[in-house]
């Protein structure tokens, strides 16, 4: 089937309802918010970005290698990951390039198949990068693919394209990479004295020696050990070597937050017997399953724990069922597009660090999901009811304009808007943090519109929230 070309041009009102009445309201409120500072608190890209300054590669290596949005979906349609470049788990030296691909050839895959996207929030990011960053205005196919790419590398190469400039570009604020507890943050801490750090900031994420099921946890425990001169052999000792972590993010990344990535929402309260016998357990190898859900469920609250000391914001991201497809993860490893959203239980599963810690004035948990189901029935009411707890915006599978407008539906009613935490885009792609936090800021004000159109709220209330939306609730939820 030949697929006609296309023009790309944005609609000025794109995101804001049907309605006429609700998106004259939503323009108005849209055109006070829209210029206001990206503040970025929480996502995955490169601090190397920001500290060397480098050039991005080629329109590939951009787009398509770091980004599992993009190439799960090519995968879904059964084109092999190593055509696109993706690299092979443990290749190395001779063996890896000899698995090279030319970075032309994976681009025209993915143009050849840039129809998938359709309807897609990946899709919508694209678009508007490739219409706002790089200034095209016919829809990537197959016939202008190597167009793309030859402009795109091209624009790159230059000045304009590096980081820094882009982070001027986008006008972005602050922007949290996310670090393992083992990192150096050699990049963070090269930041040190320069403009950019106070622009770029860390996030402690303590998964690698806190998650037992992973196939490196032992070997992690240990370095955390040699890392920070602590006998991580014992319970007290593993606990004051994630302190002393903790404390190294605070001062060389300038660390706001933690992020803790579990299975589930799952904490505990043991006896110091039992935390010392299972972790004994855990540290050894010999946990079972169940075990090792225990520890992460004790560690959770562990860690709430330590919050409270240090004053870094705790984010919890359950429910994810990672890397589902085993022979994908054997042959190229984690994240690539095999993590499945599942059921998540709150209530229960969070009473233990809530009995513990829930009302204590110094402690602030940014609860996520992947299970929408929960929105009205579990997350609000908590959040609606525990100070210590906000809502996280709708997260990965469900950060899409939909998505958003469900989370708002569901959740305001009982939680309100200030229970909530404003937005973070969560990405490793730089060049769609933009459009992303533009999608947000439409359909919040599409939202809010509503409730004006509807006589619930007054339009200088909805004013008052587009702002705190878009940029106040942030900076207050993570102590910016």
């Amino acid at each position: 089937m030949t697929r006609q070309s296309q023009s790309l041009k944005l609609h000025p009102d794109r995101l804001f309802s049907s309605d006429p009445a609700v998106v004259s309201i939503a323009r108005e409120l849209y055109n006070e918010i829209k210029d206001l500072p990206i503040v970025s608190p929480h996502g995955h890209t490169d601090p190397k970005w920001f500290n060397e300054n480098p050039h991005f590669g080629n329109a590939t290596e951009l787009f398509i290698k770091p980004d599992h949005y993009v190439f799960r979906m090519l995968y879904s349609q059964g084109i092999d990951l190593t055509t696109l470049g993706i690299p092979e788990h443990g290749l190395e030296g001779d063996m890896a390039r000899s698995k090279s691909v030319d970075p032309k050839k994976a681009w025209q895959i993915f143009a050849d198949n840039y129809y998938l996207f359709a309807g897609t929030p990946s899709g919508y990011w694209l678009d508007a990068v490739f219409s706002d960053v790089f200034g095209f205005t016919e829809k990537l196919n197959s016939d202008n693919a190597q167009d793309y790419y030859d402009k795109i590398t091209a624009e790159l190469a230059t000045d304009a394209y590096k980081p820094h400039a882009l982070m001027d570009r986008f006008n972005i604020e602050l922007i949290a990479t996310t670090e393992g507890a083992l990192d150096s943050l050699e990049h963070h801490r090269g930041m040190a004295g320069t403009n950019m750090a106070k622009r770029v900031i860390t996030t402690f994420r303590p998964d690698d020696v806190v998650d037992a099921s992973r196939e490196d946890f032992i070997d992690n425990v240990a370095k955390l050990g040699e890392l920070t001169e602590q006998d991580t052999t014992t319970w007290q000792g593993y606990l004051d070597a994630i302190r002393i972590r903790r404390e190294y993010f605070k001062k060389e990344g300038r660390a706001t937050a933690t992020d803790h990535g579990h299975p589930s929402a799952i904490t505990a309260d043991l006896s110091l017997s039992e935390c010392e016998a299972l972790f004994e357990k855990c540290r050894t190898g010999h946990a079972n399953e169940q075990e090792q859900e225990l520890f992460r469920g004790q560690m959770l609250t562990e860690l709430a724990g330590m919050s409270i000391e240090d004053g870094l914001v705790m984010q919890i991201h359950p429910g994810a069922h990672r890397n589902h497809n085993q022979p994908i993860f054997n042959q190229f490893g984690r994240d690539k597009g095999a993590d499945i959203p599942s059921q998540t239980e709150y209530v229960n599963a969070l009473k233990p660090l809530l009995s513990k810690y829930g009302n204590h004035p110094k402690l602030k948990i940014i609860l996520f999901t992947l299970d929408e189901t929960t929105y009205s029935r579990e997350l609000a009411p908590l959040a609606g009811h525990y100070p210590s707890l906000k809502l996280g915006p709708a997260w990965w599978f469900h950060d899409s304009p939909a998505g958003m407008l469900r989370f708002r539906q569901q959740t305001t009613e009982t939680a309100g808007f200030y229970n909530t935490v404003g937005f973070n885009d969560d990405t490793r792609a730089f060049l769609s943090i933009p459009a992303r936090h533009d999608v947000a800021r439409r359909v919040d004000c599409r939202y809010l519109a509503e409730l004006v159109a509807n006589h619930q709220i007054s339009i200088e209330s909805a004013h008052e929230l587009a702002y705190q939306l878009t940029y106040g609730l942030v900076k207050k939820a993570y102590n910016l």
